[in-house]
C-alpha cells in the first residue's frame, strides 16, 4: 500500500545557476489551471492506485511558496481534499526559499496542517549566494526562520551546499557554524553537482567555473560529519543529519525503496512495481489531464533483479544500511547469495562492513559512496 506522495510545483521567481529540476519562470504561467490539473491527477492516480492512508506528503519544486496567498490556499485545500494524510501524525513538508514567505503564507501552511518546512539556504555568505544565482541573503534566513517559529513551526530543515565555485574551507566552516547556531532539528548538506542544461554547466564547458579541488570537497564533507555529530545531530543518511525523531520520513520512503505517488509536471513516482515519469513541459502535462488521462511520459515495470539492485544502492545511503533479514523477507533470497562478489570486494576495500545483521558503508565508504553503489549495478540477471 502506497504511504507517500510527492507533489511538484514547477514555478520559480528566479532560476538558480546549479538547478536542473523541472522548473519555469512564474510570470505569465497558467498557475491556477495547473493547480486544477494537480487535483485531476490526484483523482486519477487514486482511482488507479488506491490507498487508505498516507504517512508523508512532500511539496517540492521549483518553489512551492512562489505561489501567491490565494493560490497557496487553494493548493493546500486541494491536497487536503484529495489526499488521505494521517493527521496529525503524518509528516507534511513544504519546500521554501528564505525571503519568499510572508506571515500570511506561513499561516496558510500552518493552518492547513503543514508540519515541516525545508528551506534552501545553501550558504550564509552573501557574495557566494549572489554568485550561485540565489536571490535571498543571510539576513533573510534569520528573518524567515524566526517568523516561521513565531507562527508555530518547530520541525524546520535547511539545505546547505559545499564545493561551490570559489568556496574556501574557512567560508564553509562559517556557514556550518551559523547554520548550527540556529539549533534546528534537521540539516541536509550536499556537494555541488554540475548538471547539464544549467548556467554552471555552460560556464564549466567554457572553462570559466572555478570549482574547489576534489580533496577540498572531501575535507568539507568530513567537516560536515564531524561538526554535526559534535552538535548532537546524527547522520542517518549520506547527506542528512537530524536530532533523534526528526529524520525526514518522506525521504526515508525513497531510501527504503518503498512506493510513492509522483504528482505534477515532471514528477516521478513508484507505484505497483512501476517507475513512472510525468511529462515535464506544462502544456504536455495539462493536455492529457484535460482529456481525463494520466500525463505519463514513460513507465517502466521494475524487474526483480532491478528491485534488488535498487534496494542496495538506495538503502546503503542510510547510515544504518540494509538489513539482511529484511532483504530476505522482501526478495526470498539471501543478500550474500545475490551480491556475494560486490559485498566481498567492497568489504575488502574497507568501504563496507557487515555487522549486527546490517550491511553498511564505513566512514571511508561514505566518502566514496557512488563507487560503492556502482558495484551493485548490473549484477543480477534481470528477469
Amino acid at each position: 500500500m502506497i504511504k507517500s506522495a510527492y507533489i511538484h510545483i514547477p514555478f520559480c521567481e528566479h532560476i538558480c545557476h546549479y538547478c536542473d529540476f523541472n522548473k519555469v519562470f512564474l510570470q505569465g504561467q497558467p498557475v491556477d489551471e495547473y493547480i486544477q490539473m494537480l487535483k485531476e491527477e490526484m483523482r486519477l492516480q487514486l482511482a488507479v492506485y488506491p490507498t487508505d492512508e498516507l504517512k508523508t506528503i512532500f511539496v517540492g519544486g521549483g518553489t512551492p511558496t512562489s505561489l501567491n496567498e490565494k493560490q497557496l490556499a487553494i493548493l493546500c485545500e486541494t491536497i487536503d481534499e484529495m489526499l488521505p494524510l494521517n493527521k496529525p501524525f503524518g509528516e507534511y513538508t513544504f519546500e521554501a526559499n528564505p525571503g519568499d514567505l510572508s506571515r500570511e503564507k506561513l499561516e496558510i501552511l500552518y493552518n492547513a496542517g503543514v508540519n515541516r518546512l525545508s528551506f534552501g539556504v545553501q550558504s550564509f555568505n552573501d557574495q557566494l549566494l549572489q554568485k550561485i544565482g540565489r536571490t535571498h541573503r543571510a539576513a533573510d534566513v534569520y528573518e524567515t526562520i524566526e517568523l516561521a517559529q513565531k507562527v508555530g513551526f518547530s520541525n524546520i530543515s535547511i539545505d546547505l551546499i559545499y564545493g561551490l565555485p570559489g568556496q574556501t574551507m574557512e567560508d564553509f566552516q562559517d556557514t556550518l557554524n551559523r547554520a548550527l547556531a540556529l539549533d534546528l532539528p534537521h540539516y541536509s548538506s550536499y556537494s555541488l553537482i554540475v548538471e547539464p542544461k544549467t548556467v554552471f554547466y555552460n560556464l564549466m564547458q567554457k572553462g570559466r567555473l572555478n570549482l574547489p579541488p576534489q580533496e577540498l570537497e572531501a575535507s568539507m564533507y568530513e567537516q560536515v560529519m564531524e561538526v554535526m555529530e559534535r552538535h548532537g545531530l546524527h547522520q542517518y543518511e549520506i547527506s542528512n543529519f537530524a536530532k533523534t525523531g526528526f529524520e525526514s520520513q518522506h525521504n526515508l520512503t525513497y531510501w527504503n525503496n518503498a512506493e510513492y505517488y509522483g504528482i505534477g509536471a515532471g514528477a516521478h513516482g513508484y507505484t505497483q512495481g512501476k517507475r513512472i515519469a510525468n511529462y515535464g513541459p506544462l502544456k504536455k502535462y495539462i493536455t492529457p489531464l484535460q482529456a481525463g488521462k494520466l500525463p505519463v511520459l514513460e513507465e517502466h515495470l521494475v524487474s526483480l533483479g532491478e528491485k534488488m539492485e535498487e534496494e542496495m544502492f538506495l538503502g546503503l545511503r542510510k547510515t544504518e544500511g540494509v538489513a539482511l533479514e529484511l532483504f530476505k523477507e522482501k526478495y526470498f533470497v539471501e543478500m550474500e547469495e545475490v551480491f556475494s562478489q560486490p559485498l566481498k570486494q567492497q568489504v575488502e576495500k574497507g568501504l563496507l562492513t557487515i555487522e549486527d545483521g546490517f550491511v553498511r558503508l564505513t566512514k571511508q565508504g561514505r566518502l566514496l559512496g557512488n563507487e560503492v553503489f556502482q558495484a551493485f549495478l548490473g549484477i543480477v540477471e534481470n528477469s
